[in-house]
């Protein structure tokens, strides 16, 4: 006689399921965590010893043009299936061809420190994220994943990297799950994503003692109805700047594959041009990362052309063929707007130096849930409106633009926009 079904038995078997399925990722989590965390921590070591090598020795800026041939043949010779860098994650997890070959982690990594060596204006974000992607995928095999399963490798990659390289292991879980398609989260892999971007933070700041710069905004005022207009003014700058931003790394990087066709002689062009200007006006400021300018906006108000001059010459720099990031950049960009804004707008230039620190990135990358995290976990919770609205605002007067082409619109922004769902942002006219 058939035993009777009973709704206990239902229980036990999700339970079963369920400790099977955390056990398993909490396994293949903390491989990715301790690798992707350790890679991030030799990165951050290494990019601080050239940048400070850089610092000490101006005159080498006049060598980025060899430092750009050594990357546009190192990508035209060993680098053509991984020269789409974080584009190629997304589109990886959206039409899965292959696994991510490996040498995306080293190639991206060379590229970016020589980038920063010689001066470029460039960020650090895209080599974390690249390095994560590359070395998760390569577990899929490892564990004979399935096409469901090996999303959520690339899922744990991009927020192993994220995490680890800026030290909000918040941001980078939400960030990694957020980034995939403008509108939507992918909640069937936020278990893994947020277990993998705490061991990856964990290792490179605990494991290794890497540590993140901090900053601080010293006064919050009271949210009222004033301040939610000036919050508003404020959004849709940081909304317009994160809307340049991404037009021009487009608008640079197709100039220079129209006019130059040899990709290899690309960044050497760029880094002749990059070479005399930083050479001939002493701009060094703008070179690198930019993290003192960064911080200065947080304690005195900057110059209202600080976040013109390196939107134009990051994206210049990456457009040419440069490697590095666009988030620093980012952050270098919503920093110096918000803190220049406070002498129209009547709020204390530390905060908008802050929530310009994360709208920026929030409109130019279309991930305002995980910037707005990122705001709380850098700034504090005290903080946490005027993110949230700085990046909401930001996130919608961006429009359907950002910097990852690759990118998914899943849901449009606008509803009279509907037409351009499911569309990737490089299919926009």
């Amino acid at each position: 006689m058939k035993r009777p079904y009973y709704f206990s038995d239902s229980i036990s078997l999700d339970v079963k399921v369920i400790v099977q399925y955390l056990f398993k990722w909490l396994m293949i989590g903390l491989l990715v965590g301790l690798l992707v965390g350790s890679a991030s921590a030799f990165f951050l070591v290494s990019l601080d010893f050239v940048t400070n090598y850089r610092i000490d020795h101006n005159w080498i800026i006049w060598l980025l043009p060899i430092g750009g041939l050594c990357i546009g043949l190192s990508y035209h010779y060993w680098g053509q299936s991984v020269v789409a860098g974080n584009n190629q994650l997304l589109d990886e997890y959206h039409t899965p061809q292959k696994t991510i070959p490996f040498k995306m982690a080293p190639l991206v990594l060379a590229g970016t420190l020589i980038t920063h060596l010689f001066g470029g204006s460039a960020g650090r974000e895209g080599t974390a994220v690249q390095m994560g992607g590359a070395i998760a995928d390569q577990f899929t095999k490892l564990f004979k994943l399935s096409a469901k399963e090996r999303k959520t490798i690339i899922i744990i990659g991009i927020s192993a990297g994220f995490a680890s390289v800026f030290g909000t292991p918040l941001a980078g879980a939400i960030f990694a799950l957020e980034v995939l398609a403008i509108g939507k989260l992918k909640y069937d892999s936020i278990i893994p994503s947020f277990i993998t971007a705490y061991l990856a933070h964990y290792t490179c700041a605990y494991l290794w003692g890497v540590h993140h710069t901090s900053y601080t905004i010293p006064t919050v005022p009271d949210l009222n109805h004033e301040t939610l207009w000036w919050i508003l003014m404020a959004g849709i700058a940081f909304g317009l700047a994160a809307l340049l931003f991404a037009k021009s790394v487009h608008f640079w990087g197709n100039l220079f594959a129209k006019w130059i066709h040899y990709p290899p002689l690309r960044p050497v062009v760029g880094g002749v041009i990059l070479a005399v200007f930083f050479g001939t006006t002493q701009l060094y400021q703008y070179s690198g990362l930019g993290v003192p300018m960064i911080v200065d906006a947080f304690k005195n108000p900057s110059h209202s052309y600080d976040f013109i001059a390196k939107i134009l010459l990051t994206t210049f720099t990456l457009g040419a063929g440069f490697k590095g990031g666009e988030v620093t950049p980012l952050f270098f960009v919503g920093a110096t707007l918000g803190s220049a804004l406070s002498l129209f707008i009547p709020l204390p230039f530390a905060l908008l130096a802050g929530m310009g620190f994360v709208a920026v990135f929030s409109g130019a990358t279309n991930t305002p849930i995980a910037c707005t995290l990122m705001g709380i976990e850098l700034f504090g919770g005290e903080v946490a409106l005027y993110m949230g609205l700085a990046c909401m605002i930001a996130f919608l007067f961006s429009g359907h633009s950002g910097i990852y082409s690759a990118q998914i619109i899943g849901i449009p922004k606008h509803p009279f926009h509907q037409h351009l769902k499911g569309l990737r942002l490089r299919d926009l006219k």
